[in-house]
């Protein structure tokens, strides 16, 4: 049970990411946008007097997302949806660590959250605001987990929600989003030609739009990765962390808390290195940072076993590249082979049934060894952002 007469939320407003525009967070908002200059970006929730805010007060909470209610949304603490997600597991990799000489190595596994996965964490406080601010009816294109999680946080919260999903996703995440009661549409295609068939929807009837990036909220739930990984490592962080990215809601997100809890003066810096990876067969960000391309908006894709890493145009492109530059950080990609290979190794070495985006994250963190953008001896995190089991009906023998 979370004690509501305790918690205050210390939001003040919401800001764009590009313009420092500000918009009220008590009325609903989805992004800003300049249609003459051509731009779109997300929507930020600021707070205030963070300084005010001990860490002591955690002393306890319930070990959920919720325990950092003043750094959260949501104003009246009854509005809240939960599940039970947040405060997942942060393991040593003591195997892997001998067997590759990386002396440190962790994974933060957030297969452990309800539905399965890291999107959880979003759909919570997303579901929770859209209570608050008396949503009744919305609307996602996913490439599986997402779907599945705002499914069945609005399930909870007894919210009309349709999922819009690739028809080849695996039987498991449209069983779950009907189980939830969710309106499921199948799109042949990958996740951006599902919010494609999401834009004609709205044009015909009414929903809030819950897609990556486009409201605010989602990435409020993600950002609680990072105060749990201060916590969990008392409060000194990682020298680098490797961060699958598709949309990359999380990576900013960590980023995000990283900053704010400078500010409360939860911990100091220097802050770690931010990595994104990625498949071969949907690299974006990769070319971007890179300088092969301008940007992601003609950005040709591939499926990928690794449903969460094809997303062809992150809406957020331009803030994980923020991400990645104020951190020092880089972005690289591994092939399906490799990340198939990784999640045998983090199986057959470590007991966890990983999924294939966290499959990714070691042979990138070999690859980043191996060029010298890391140091073997640097205290490295690896983020698993969901359960194999959910994907093993696709994985090759």
């Amino acid at each position: 049970m979370i004690k509501t007469d305790l918690l205050s939320s210390h939001i003040t407003h919401l800001e764009c990411a590009f313009s420092k525009k500000q918009f009220s967070h008590l009325e609903i908002q989805t992004f800003c946008s300049n249609e003459q200059e051509g731009w779109q970006a997300p929507l930020y929730a600021k707070y205030g007097s963070l300084k005010d805010v001990h860490k002591g007060v955690l002393r306890n909470r319930v070990a959920s997302l919720w325990r950092y209610f003043e750094f959260l949304p949501i104003i009246n603490p009854e509005n809240v949806v939960s599940l039970g997600e947040g405060m997942s597991p942060l393991l040593a990799l003591d195997n892997l660590a001998r067997e590759h000489n990386i002396p440190n190595l962790h994974l933060k596994d957030e297969s452990l959250n309800p539905t399965g996965s890291f999107k959880a964490r979003g759909q919570s406080v997303a579901v929770s605001k859209m209570k608050e601010l008396g949503i009744k009816r919305c609307i996602v294109p996913t490439a599986g987990n997402a779907g599945g999680a705002l499914a069945a946080y609005c399930a909870k919260a007894n919210i009309e929600v349709t999922v819009v999903m690739p028809s080849h996703t695996p039987e498991i995440f449209k069983q779950e989003c009907r189980y939830f009661g969710a309106n499921l549409v199948l799109v042949d295609g990958l996740i951006n030609d599902c919010g494609r068939v999401v834009a004609e929807m709205k044009m015909k009837e009414d929903y809030f739009d819950v897609s990556t990036m486009k409201e605010p909220y989602r990435l409020e739930g993600k950002k609680t990765m990072g105060f749990e990984i201060a916590e969990q490592m008392n409060w000194e962080l990682p020298d680098v962390i490797f961060y699958p990215t598709g949309g990359g809601t999380g990576l900013i997100g960590i980023w995000k808390a990283f900053h704010e809890m400078l500010e409360a003066g939860w911990i100091a810096g220097p802050l770690p290195k931010m990595i994104a990876v990625q498949t071969e067969n949907c690299e974006p960000m990769v070319r971007s940072f890179e300088g092969t391309q301008v940007n992601a908006s003609g950005y040709q894709a591939k499926p990928s076993i690794a449903n969460g890493l094809a997303v062809p145009f992150p809406f957020a492109e331009r803030q994980i590249m923020q991400v990645l530059h104020e951190s020092e950080g880089y972005a690289l990609s591994v092939t399906e082979g490799e990340l198939m290979e990784g999640v045998r190794s983090f199986a057959r070495n470590e007991g966890l049934f990983v999924a294939p985006e966290g499959g990714a994250l070691l042979p990138a963190a070999l690859k980043a060894i191996e060029k010298k953008w890391i140091h073997a001896s640097d205290k490295i995190l690896l983020l698993n952002t969901g359960s194999g089991y959910k994907y093993a009906e696709n994985f090759p023998e």
